[in-house]
């Protein structure tokens, strides 16, 4: 079981990608529920150059998959389709424990 289980650490900067290899930016930060110790989200560095006019998005955790072997992180989802989903300003963080912003980052990744 240990063996399945990887550090916070190791994921802080992976390089994200979707199936297809392209790529869609960096995990910038991960959010936890400190009730159960869950990692609810990972905030994606998307778009910009050198850190200009860079997004963040928040995925749910369990949309991303992990590849060990490139120390990466695979998101399903098709790279144009990233840019509509909703976001946010690298200055200006949302509530995540306001039940609207996970609604509706929710729904644009489940459904």
């Amino acid at each position: 079981m240990a063996n399945n289980l990887i550090s916070s650490s190791t994921i802080d900067g992976d390089s994200v990608v979707n199936p297809q290899g392209e790529d869609l930016g960096h995990i910038k930060d991960l959010m936890l529920d400190p009730a159960d110790g869950k990692i609810e989200y990972a905030v994606l560095d998307f778009g910009g150059f050198l850190g200009i006019g860079d997004k963040y998005f928040a995925i749910p955790f369990s949309n991303l998959a992990v590849d060990r072997e490139n120390k990466r992180m695979v998101l399903n989802v098709d790279k144009e389709r990233l840019k509509d989903a909703p976001g946010f300003d690298k200055d200006t963080w949302p509530d995540f424990a306001d039940p609207n912003f996970r609604s509706s980052v929710d729904r644009y990744y489940l459904g």
